[in-house]
């Protein structure tokens, strides 16, 4: 058994945080996560895919118990409802990741304002709905209505200096993601092994604990991110290939088949992406380094100019050939920790081997390395 502060903050037993991964719901993928005593989170993407990529919606809205034909807000209340059922009888913690950027932050208030709602209408869903998860922007201007409804806030960040706003801000528990992370990443290759320990120096006697996101995938990256002084490890690939996870078959297998040097960074929704590397990413990566070049060079780009449209366009062709299972056309994202992925266990599964390993190896140093 490990425990860390993180445990106390939550209410988990185990401290490790399931990322809220999209475009694909994590509905059925949290009420998992949370029955095995991590915190799961919610993701809330998707409610922004109805126009776009309508298959996906569909998919998102029908793993958390919603039809098509009701409004968003609703269709968030249902998810909440069925996540809180689905956990009661473990008493799993769970919370709602929110992407903030300036292209989401329309959505971003709909999500946090039906969020709160809900616990206004349902004062039971707190019991377990207790996070508000915000990434892919600035944290500054949301504290007031997601601590002042008495939630716990979480926000990611890429560097000292995101870490440092979210102090500014009053952010409870800040995630440090390297660039090893699947998906959105970000624009200067920061990787773990120096972000972590270099915010939790930053943040040193600030009272605010520091989680370790990039790379995380089992019991010895999670001893490593304790020793670098981290309070506990945020995954998404690795619970991206789970039997639970609602993700495609396809892009859970390309997690799974991915091996050595399996991934690549090329343009994504919101500034830099990391994909499981076939040819369709190889394409869009050649095409990111002429039509976006500033994601290879450390300069965020406009997300409104044509070269940046051109590629989000292509990126969510790619995501729907996922969604129909394409596997040639598929485009599927995932951290550069999917080479050390080989197998698909339950999530219940997973967090017992990953807390296992952690405890035997947290153990054994002291005895091999202080006589």
């Amino acid at each position: 058994m490990v425990k860390t502060e993180l445990c106390e903050k939550l209410g988990i037993r185990h401290p490790i945080i399931q990322a809220g991964m999209g475009p694909f719901s994590c509905n059925k993928l949290c009420i998992a996560t949370a029955n095995a005593g991590v915190l799961g989170l919610l993701s809330t993407s998707g409610l922004n895919s109805d126009i776009s990529q309508p298959g996906i919606y569909k998919h998102f809205v029908e793993t958390g118990g919603a039809s098509v034909d009701d409004d968003k807000a609703t269709v968030l209340k249902k998810v909440l409802k069925q996540t809180s059922e689905g956990t009661k009888e473990s008493g799993g913690v769970f919370g709602a990741n929110v992407m903030v950027s300036a292209e989401s932050k329309e959505l971003a208030n709909l999500i946090i304002n039906t969020a709160i709602e809900a616990v206004e209408e349902d004062p039971g869903l707190k019991e377990r709905f207790r996070v508000i998860f915000t990434s892919a922007g600035n944290p500054m201007g949301w504290g007031d209505k997601i601590k002042g409804a008495g939630f716990t806030w979480l926000h990611v960040v890429p560097s000292v200096k995101g870490a440092l706003k979210c102090k500014q801000a009053g952010v409870d528990i800040v995630v440090a993601s390297g660039h090893e992370g699947g998906f959105h990443t970000h624009w200067e290759p920061i990787h773990s092994i120096i972000l972590v320990p270099a915010v939790v120096e930053a943040l040193a006697g600030s009272g605010i604990p520091v989680v370790g996101a990039g790379g995380f995938c089992d019991g010895k990256t999670l001893a490593a991110a304790l020793a670098l002084g981290a309070v506990g490890v945020q995954m998404g690939t690795r619970f991206l290939a789970t039997q639970e996870s609602d993700f495609a078959q396809v892009w859970k297998e390309a997690v799974v088949k991915a091996g050595d040097r399996g991934t690549l960074v090329a343009r994504g929704f919101v500034g830099p992406a990391r994909w499981i590397k076939t040819p369709s990413t190889l394409k869009h990566q050649e095409n990111t380094m002429a039509l976006a070049p500033g994601v290879f060079l450390g300069r965020p780009d406009d997300s409104a100019s044509e070269g940046a449209r051109t590629l989000m366009d292509n990126e969510r062709e790619g995501i729907n050939a996922t969604y129909r299972g394409d596997e040639e056309n598929a485009m599927c994202a995932g951290g550069e920790c999917a080479q050390r992925i080989d197998d698909m266990p339950t999530a219940d599964e997973l967090v017992q081997r990953i807390v296992n390993e952690a405890s035997d190896i947290l153990e054994a140093l002291p005895k091999r390395f202080l006589g």
